[in-house]
C-alpha cells in the first residue's frame, strides 16, 4: 500500500512505500560499504551507513506522530535531508575510488527517488497526517 492511502488507518510505517525504498536503499549502501577499507570505518563507512538508516528512522518517526502536521512536515524533512547527506558520501565513495561510477549511479538514482517521495510528502501533508476525531478531543 502506497502512502497516503486512506484505506487502512493502522498500517504500520513499515507498510509505507518510501520507507522500503529507503530501507532497500540502506541495505544495499550496507554490502556496498562492506568493500571499503578499514581506515574508513570511523569517518565515511559510519558516515554513509548512518544516514541512509536515518532516513528509515525519520520516517518512521514522522509516521508515528501524523497526528500533528507541523511534527509529520519536520521530520519528513529531515529524512530529506539525511537522504542528501546520504548522496554526498556517495560522491566522496566514488571520489575515493571505493565505488564505480555505475555503482554511485544506481544508489544515487534509488536515492533521488526517496527524495521525491519525501518531497511529496512535505508538499502535501494533508495527504498522509489523520484527521483527528472532533469528539475524541
Amino acid at each position: 500500500m502506497a502512502i497516503g492511502s486512506r484505506q487502512n488507518r493502522n498500517q504500520s510505517f513499515r507498510d509505507l512505500t518510501v520507507y522500503k525504498k529507503a530501507f532497500a536503499l540502506a541495505m544495499e549502501i550496507f554490502e556496498v560499504s562492506k568493500s571499503f577499507p578499514k581506515e574508513e570505518r570511523y569517518s565515511l563507512i559510519d558516515q554513509i551507513r548512518r544516514s541512509s538508516r536515518s532516513v528509515c528512522s525519520c520516517i518512521a518517526e514522522a509516521y508515528r506522530k501524523r497526528d500533528y502536521q507541523a511534527y509529520f512536515v519536520s521530520k519528513s524533512s529531515d529524512a530529506d535531508m539525511e537522504n542528501s547527506e546520504t548522496q554526498t558520501w556517495l560522491d566522496f565513495a566514488l571520489a575515493c575510488h571505493y565505488i564505480t561510477e555505475e555503482q554511485q549511479e544506481k544508489l544515487l538514482e534509488q536515492s533521488e527517488e526517496v527524495g521525491r517521495m519525501l518531497n511529496h510528502m512535505v508538499e502535501n501533508p494533508e495527504l498522509y497526517v489523520r484527521k483527528r476525531d472532533k469528539s475524541m478531543a
